[in-house]
């Protein structure tokens, strides 16, 4: 068996101009989750299984770790990766979400035939993107 490599998780954050309960809408319901990052079958409950749509790489099967309402949520992602949602309430009615994205290990491959070390620097590039353009627009509407 392979010894594990870790690499470092990804995080990324904003700030958003919106309340807490309104970002814990859109990072905690399916049509939330649909309208800035990937369409999906995911309810709110702790251990529930559920299916990102991911396209043209098929369907990724998914699994609700934790919640902690509106402060936390966290759910594995197919089979190596596991992502949390952090959200915390500033003043002003602000609040600032982060994204974890971890589970990379350097002596890993994808399904796909794909070493993680190269699928996390696409997926820091889309995060980017994701967290810091689409939920932005998406929320603070």
């Amino acid at each position: 068996m392979k010894s594990k490599e870790i690499l470092p998780e990804i995080r990324k954050k904003v700030v958003l101009n919106a309340s807490i309960g309104k970002v814990w809408k859109a990072v905690s319901t399916s049509e939330g989750i649909a309208a800035w990052w990937m369409p999906n079958d995911f309810k709110p409950f702790l251990n529930q299984e559920f299916t990102l749509y991911t396209g043209e790489y098929g369907n990724s099967p998914c699994k609700v770790t934790e919640i902690n309402q509106p402060n936390r949520l966290g759910f594995d992602w197919d089979k190596d990766w596991h992502l949390t949602f952090e959200l915390y309430e500033l003043e002003d009615g602000k609040t600032e979400f982060t994204l974890i994205h971890s589970g990379w290990d350097a002596k890993k491959d994808t399904e796909f035939g794909q070493p993680h070390s190269m699928i996390r620097e696409i997926m820091d590039g889309g995060w980017e993107n994701m967290v810091k353009e689409k939920l932005p627009e998406y929320i603070e509407v």
